[in-house]
């Protein structure tokens, strides 16, 4: 009977959660399409201006609380990479407008047809087919100018939301590619919370909550050479499994 009852009530949440975010997202609207006059990167600095703006009115209705430590550690007038754990879709919400400064996130094609939001999905976000090699190509190189623009750059490199028990998924390669050639330092940074909150194995569910986003040290790659990508990763992978597991326990 409880279960049955939470069932209900997070369904409810949820509704509540979508309702708003539609809702908040009107109200953005016309400023993210009048923002297409200006070119990059500034169009993206004022997106992400808006972005954080639009969250910090939208999460607290929606029941959640964001906590986000270690922004510190980015360094003025310099891009990074950031490689961010991915455990459902609350965390693109989270992490775009966390990141001081303008940044874009490789994202897939298909939210980007959705009616008025894909509008919005667009501006932040650089587009990836993953079905499509040539599409893969120029996302890859599309990357690489926003990098060069002064703009961060938000990678998942599990690739999709983790929905098994472990920390992380498998890293895919093209982050640590995409850093070594353009000897950009990476900034790993972990999202915890969100996987409860919004899982991705159950529909119409969703648990108000607290959610932390962190910022790591950042590891720097000027020197390294294609040799050293996979120690490059592992190093990366292990740093975050370790904060995961770590925040987790003390959560």
């Amino acid at each position: 009977m409880r279960s049955i009852l939470e069932r209900i009530i997070y369904t409810l949440t949820a509704l509540w959660a979508l309702i708003w975010f539609f809702i908040t997202m009107l109200f953005i609207l016309i400023p993210v399409i009048l923002i297409g006059i200006f070119s990059e990167p500034r169009r993206t600095d004022f997106f992400i201006r808006i972005s954080q703006i639009w969250m910090a009115i939208y999460l607290p209705i929606a029941g959640i609380r964001l906590k986000i430590t270690g922004k510190e550690k980015f360094t003025q007038g310099r891009p990074f990479i950031i490689v961010c754990n991915h455990n459902s879709f609350m965390d693109i919400p989270i992490s775009s407008p966390g990141i001081p400064g303008g940044n874009k996130t490789i994202a897939k094609i298909e939210l980007s047809r959705i009616p008025l939001f894909g509008l919005i999905y667009k501006r932040g976000s650089v587009l990836v087919d993953r079905k499509d090699e040539n599409s893969r190509k120029n996302s890859y190189l599309k990357m690489k100018e926003v990098l060069a623009s002064g703009l961060h750059m938000c990678i998942y490199p599990e690739g999709t939301r983790n929905k098994t028990t472990d920390p992380l998924k498998t890293f895919k390669d093209g982050a640590f590619k995409l850093a070594i050639e353009t000897q950009t330092p990476i900034m790993p940074a972990v999202i915890i919370g969100t996987k409860k909150m919004l899982p991705a194995n159950k529909l119409m569910y969703f648990k108000p909550g607290k959610a932390t986003m962190i910022f790591m040290d950042p590891v720097e790659t000027i020197g390294l050479q294609s040799a050293d990508l996979k120690d490059l990763k592992d190093r990366i992978f292990q740093m975050m499994w370790d904060k995961i597991e770590h925040e987790t326990k003390v959560s």
